[in-house]
């Protein structure tokens, strides 16, 4: 058996079932003949983001695999590699490389060493004889621990040889448990607080841990917020939940922050980012996490336990037993959700023109079943008005993503997170920068018949540099944008609508859903106000 094909055997081990790939990569063939459906997109970035979704919305369940050209192709991947890292996503990036008598000739690329900031662990097949060996190392990393992109390059001379049979079975993931007296140590400082607030993040969901978060939440009479990428862990209509933050969050949010003396973190780095929930200094922190390396790293640590969230959370709610009882947390939630909506439903039901972007937010809420729904944002404005106000009911339910912010990569999320869901409604919004970015990918789900709902927010400048570059603007026009979305998609195959009035926008969504119940993709481009206010406390 030749290398080649050892690959794409384990790929078939591992039930990969579809390659994202861009060519010039002479492993897609082997792994059409093994059986994997090839997934060409049109620009390498946008492979790795449909990666990510085929990854992200299963948590970690099936891998998502990038492959592409060595050289310019993987060149042109790192930008999503560093957004998969930053959001700790398992991604296999499988990229070609030269023959390793060029290695450490410049120019050559070399994919490992300039990819070893952008991943949790990478390597090169330096010899054909070792293909199994760091393939089963590479599915190890992406599937314990502390999660990531893993990356192997593939020597092109390395491809034809020849290495005998495959010898390779899935490593299976590992899960670790917390220390005992930890366990105690955590018990003891939550059962002291006052006002504690459970701070979750995504490893909650990698861990499948929402049941426990809930029991927990209950237990301690404990309101929870949730990282952007935690977003969907716990159920944002349970009367317990304070919703998501990034730079805007719903109002309950910095209410309950600053009142808490306690925050517990469970799944979550505690990295402070300008896209997370911003905790006060003086807080006693307790933090869960499958990684001791974030403990003590931003914040002074009362207490800690290591070990997978769901086994971490089962052992401390065991611990604490029936020993913390209600205190009226959830009517102090409610009076200030009700502050909150009362802001703005004005926003929400707005018939203003241009479109009020919070009104689409709002009718799209209507349109859909949130239990039948995976919806994510794109960077900037739709990020901020997205996620405090949507509702997320169910685990992926809500793809939230960005310690690296780059605009784009919602869509190629999307997209995996459809190849993995055929039967769930996904939409991407997304703003007119993001589109510039990446919108030619559009076709990519017109030929691979992926029935995604893209919504774009077009109102036509860079809304988010107005502050950053006032003298460009003033002189140069520098913050305009110009387009029209909805005839590029058209022009892309795609059914496509251009709404300007508010009175059409529900409609307009419900045929553009309904669209995407045939494999075919749907834009939809609301021409709508600059859109300054965010839901900031």
């Amino acid at each position: 058996m030749k290398v080649a094909d050892a690959i794409a055997g384990v790929l078939k081990a591992e039930a990969i079932e579809h390659l994202v790939c861009y060519p010039r990569q002479m492993l897609i063939d082997p792994c059409i003949e093994a059986g994997l459906k090839p997934v060409i997109c049109r620009q390498e970035r946008v492979g790795v983001g449909i990666a990510d979704g085929i990854s992200r919305s299963t948590d970690g369940a099936r891998i998502g695999v990038f492959s592409m050209q060595g050289g310019p192709g993987v060149e042109n991947s790192f930008p999503g590699a560093a957004q998969v890292f930053g959001d700790n996503v398992p991604v296999l990036i499988m990229p070609g490389g030269a023959n390793r008598d060029r290695a450490y000739t410049p120019p050559t690329f070399s994919a490992v060493e300039s990819f070893r900031t952008v991943t949790k662990w990478a390597a090169s097949i330096n010899q054909p004889q070792r293909t199994s060996e760091l393939f089963r190392r590479a599915f190890h990393h992406l599937r314990t621990g502390k999660l990531g992109p893993v990356l192997i390059e593939v020597p092109g001379d390395v491809l034809d040889a020849d290495i005998g049979a495959l010898d390779y079975a899935p490593p299976r993931p590992l899960r670790s448990g917390p220390d005992s007296a930890d366990i105690r140590n955590c018990a003891a400082v939550l059962l002291k607080a006052a006002a504690p607030v459970i701070h979750a993040g995504q490893g909650v969901l990698y861990a499948g841990a929402s049941k426990e978060l809930v029991r927990l939440a209950e237990l301690l009479d404990a309101p929870v917020l949730t990282t952007n990428t935690g977003k969907s862990a716990f159920p944002e209509n349970h009367p317990l939940s304070l919703g998501a933050a990034v730079v805007s969050a719903p109002k309950m949010v910095n209410h309950f922050l600053r009142k808490a003396d306690c925050i517990v973190a469970v799944g979550a780095s505690l990295t402070r980012t300008p896209w997370g929930p911003k905790i006060p200094n003086g807080k006693k922190i307790v933090h869960l996490t499958n990684d001791a390396g974030d403990i003590n790293k931003e914040f002074p640590t009362e207490a800690a336990a290591v070990g997978d969230a769901k086994l971490v959370l089962e052992a401390l709610i065991a611990e604490i037993g029936n020993r913390k009882r209600a205190n009226g947390t959830v009517a102090e939630v409610k009076a200030v959700r009700e502050e909150w909506i009362k802001d703005w439903i004005s926003e929400l039901t707005s018939s203003e023109v241009p479109i009020n972007q919070y009104r689409v937010i709002h009718d799209l809420k209507q349109a859909v079943d949130p239990e039948n729904t995976i919806i994510t944002h794109d960077s900037g404005g739709p990020r901020e008005q997205l996620i405090p106000f949507w509702e997320a009911v169910a685990p992926r339910g809500y793809l939230g993503w960005g310690k690296s912010t780059q605009l784009g990569h919602g869509l190629g999320l999307i997209m995996g997170a459809k190849l993995a869901n055929p039967g769930k409604l996904c939409i991407n919004v997304m703003g007119d920068a993001s589109i510039g970015m990446v919108g030619m990918d559009i076709e990519t789900a017109v030929r691979n018949r992926i029935g995604i709902l893209t919504i774009v927010f077009n109102n036509g400048l860079m809304a988010g540099e107005r502050e950053s570059m006032p003298r460009a603007i003033e002189r140069h026009n520098a913050l305009d944008l110009g387009g029209n979305y909805a005839d590029v998609a058209k022009a892309l195959g795609a059914w496509s609508r251009r709404v300007v009035e508010p009175q059409a926008v529900s409609s307009t969504l419900k045929q553009a859903i309904e669209v995407t119940t045939s494999h075919e993709p749907a834009v939809v481009e609301f021409v709508v106000k600059e859109g300054v206010r965010f839901s900031r406390y």
